[in-house]
């Protein structure tokens, strides 16, 4: 497949690095990366939860370092948080590569996209968040990359076109999304793997938390942890997020020991309740339920009324709110469950006479 650039867009040898590091992980703030890197994983044994994903990528990185070659592409899916990132840095150092990272919304043209393409090195691993949020065009040129590892390309147009072939390393591409029907099954189908992360249990959250916080040298108990792991969503992002926020109110008020009781009392005041509910959460809940007195609401409706982006609400909150069970899809809208109404201590509406609960929720 050829690509047009126009001569001011090609790849030009000279601009590879620069071109590259500025893209590369141009979606992460410097606070974000030196506080992440702390807590991350760098292997597949120190990696906990998601056994099935770890038991799998584990024969496929051995096969591929025993025959000296480049991994297979992989897509990673699930909600925000479970780890998607950490993954691909953890598949580079098994390999024992350079891992590059940037973003969908970061490429911004086929040039950008080539840029970081030919200052890859042999078997490097590329990893793409977002990979859902790639615009046609540099998605066209990102596919015989994938399959032929080149990019074939056609600089200027009319008589003066001329075409050449830039070979590429082979290299492992890692692409990330919370969106997967929102890619196109052309992209879908050059991915040699395909995995999805599911949201974690308590007990997987509390072992990272005791992990993390070794690490971070906070000294908490076995309650502690589990209470902590008990409201951080399934989500090992927002246990460690926690963590480190009653880490904060541990040390200011208790000489920094987290216990079952601490650990509970920092989470009501930073007001987050016994099931893992914020503000937020509970924003969206209150508004189904009194503003819009239990009626089924469309999500750009709701989304105004709590002042959120649609996207983040759909792909942020809702995934939570459904899998309590506080939440339900109906075909005019979401609508509040009687367990939602439970929960913020309200009578569920009496169903009208002759209709079972399940016709409505």
């Amino acid at each position: 497949m050829s690509t047009v650039w126009e001569p001011g867009d090609a790849p030009d040898a000279s601009a590879h690095a620069e071109e590259a590091e500025r893209l590369v992980s141009a979606s992460y703030t410097d606070d974000d990366l030196e506080i992440d890197r702390s807590l991350r994983p760098r292997c597949l044994a120190d990696y906990l939860g998601q056994g099935r994903v770890k038991g799998n990528l584990g024969v496929l990185i051995d096969a591929a370092k025993g025959r000296d070659e480049a991994l297979d592409h992989i897509l990673l899916s699930g909600p925000p948080g479970l780890g998607k990132t950490t993954l691909a840095a953890v598949i580079a150092a098994e390999l024992g590569v350079r891992l590059r990272t940037t973003s969908g919304p970061a490429i911004e043209r086929a040039g950008d996209l080539a840029a970081i393409l030919t200052n890859l090195e042999e078997r490097d691993v590329l990893f793409i968040d977002e990979i859902h949020r790639l615009n046609r065009a540099v998605e066209e040129v990102l596919y015989p990359a994938m399959e032929d590892f080149a990019l074939d390309i056609v600089i200027g147009k009319g008589p003066a076109a001329r075409s050449l072939r830039l070979e590429l390393p082979r290299f492992t591409l890692v692409g990330a999304t919370t969106r997967t029907g929102l890619l196109t099954g052309p992209l879908r189908d050059r991915f040699g793997m395909a995995f999805r992360l599911d949201y974690y249990t308590p007990a997987e959250l509390a072992g990272i938390v005791r992990r993390s916080a070794g690490i971070l040298g906070v000294r908490i108990d076995t309650h502690g942890a589990e209470e902590l792991s008990r409201r951080s969503r399934g989500t090992p992002r927002l246990a460690n997020r926690l963590l480190k926020r009653v880490r904060d109110y541990a040390q200011v008020r208790h000489e920094g020991h987290i216990t079952e009781d601490i650990a509970a009392e920092a989470l009501a005041f930073f007001e987050v309740d016994h099931v893992g509910l914020d503000t937020m959460d509970l924003a969206i809940l209150d508004a189904l339920v009194h503003r819009f007195s239990g009626r089924p609401v469309g999500l750009n409706t709701l989304a105004a009324a709590v002042a959120e982006d649609p996207d983040t609400l759909e792909d942020v909150y809702e995934p939570y709110l459904l899998q309590l069970g506080f939440l339900t899809r109906t075909p005019k809208g979401r609508q509040a469950t009687p367990r939602a109404y439970e929960h913020l201590g309200e009578r569920a509406p009496a169903l009208p006479e002759g209709t079972a609960q399940s016709e409505l929720f």
